[in-house]
């Protein structure tokens, strides 16, 4: 299993959108995350910084594979569609990077 933080910003008029949607993730969506290995999914926003953190477990065997696979799903693309325009992309992000990737300093279970 692999723990895995990542960062992005909220684009201030849109909190309360992207709040709204998230009370209601589509159920398609939410067993594509699941399908794809990902457990202990969650989203904690900052303010008035508006950035959001999030966090999850991956417990499959090749997480490249399983994000291509949900990036070729049609309704997580349609998902993506109505959060995307919410989130504003760190500019120090890596190349390829919608979400900051987030090295992990400490842990303790």
């Amino acid at each position: 299993m692999q723990r895995m933080g990542m960062v992005i910003g909220l684009n201030a008029d849109k909190i309360e959108e992207y709040k709204r949607l998230h009370a209601a993730v589509w159920p398609d969506v939410l067993r594509m995350i699941s399908q794809c290995h990902i457990r202990n999914y969650s989203i904690f926003l900052k303010e008035p910084e508006n950035l959001l953190f999030s966090y999850f477990e991956y417990h499959g065997e090749d997480f490249d594979a399983d994000m291509k696979i949900m990036a070729a799903d049609p309704v997580t693309q349609d998902w993506w569609a109505v959060c995307m325009p919410c989130q504003k992309p760190l500019e120090t992000r890596k190349e390829g990077e919608w979400w900051a990737s987030m090295e992990e300093v400490f842990h303790h279970a």
